[in-house]
């Protein structure tokens, strides 16, 4: 049976029908609704994984995705809440990172806000590949869940003006020693690099972070702008396995 996904969009969301197309290219069965439509009709039980979409939901207007982060509080706060507890999965790109952060379920389930995505250190729109580089083992304490089966760097695209990861030295510790941080932006060899490689100024340069789970995942990247090898820049000179498809069918698979 394929698990059951919902993709939230809301005025502004521009990357949802990408990523509806990505959960079914990995196996999955999707619903995209306003979330209008989900506080009106919907139920979050009858889903396994809940994705939260890129984009600029409200225009960004009082900060990247912090209306859409009130709204969901304002009215699943409880729903969220339980579909939390049952081990359902979540994913943040890009402005649903941010929203996840400006909700508190990133990082640490509680739903107060602990860090956030601000202004990119050029001051622009950043719009470019990135090499990014998960957790060596021993790293990462919580279980891999999202990325599976990749190697060790990888190349996804982001498109952001926000994307500035921020956090004070005692929350950015904990999510350090935690082992919450599984994407940083590097070099093409996974070492530490200045901009433009980290388009933001991202501080430690965190790309994603996990909940203490693993379960609920938070990036900055477009995992769905990756689903074919001819989507990749180079792809001419030499082949890359599609590093975002794999992403959505480990969400998909964990359920199988």
């Amino acid at each position: 049976m394929k698990p059951k996904v919902l993709i939230i969009r809301t005025a502004g969301t521009n990357c949802d029908k990408e990523t509806e197309y990505a959960f079914r290219l990995a196996g999955a069965e999707t619903q995209l609704l306003h979330i209008n439509h989900i506080k009106n009709e919907g139920n979050l039980s009858e889903y396994k994984i809940i994705a939260v979409p890129g984009g600029f939901s409200y225009g960004d207007d009082l900060g990247a995705g912090k209306i859409l982060a009130l709204e969901l509080m304002l009215w699943f706060k409880d729903e969220l809440k339980n579909f939390i507890d049952k081990g359902s999965l979540i994913i943040g790109i890009c402005n649903g990172f941010q929203v996840l952060v400006k909700t508190g379920i990133l990082p640490d389930l509680d739903f107060k806000q602990k860090a956030t995505l601000t202004f990119n250190d050029s001051a622009r729109f950043e719009d470019r590949w990135v090499y990014l580089r998960k957790p060596e083992i021993g790293e990462q304490k919580p279980e891999n869940i999202w990325l599976k089966e990749l190697p060790e760097i990888i190349n996804l695209p982001v498109a952001h003006g926000e994307g500035k990861f921020y956090a004070e030295k005692d929350i950015l510790d904990k999510i350090e020693n935690n082992g919450q941080v599984v994407l940083r932006y590097t070099d093409s060899c996974g070492k530490s690099a200045s901009y433009p490689l980290n388009p933001n100024g991202s501080l430690n340069d965190i790309a994603g972070i996990t909940d203490i789970t693993g379960k609920i995942f938070g990036l900055m990247p477009h995992p769905e702008r990756f689903m074919f090898e001819h989507q990749w820049p180079s792809w001419k000179e030499r082949v890359l396995e599609p590093f975002g498809l794999q992403i959505f069918k480990n969400g998909v698979e964990y359920f199988k």
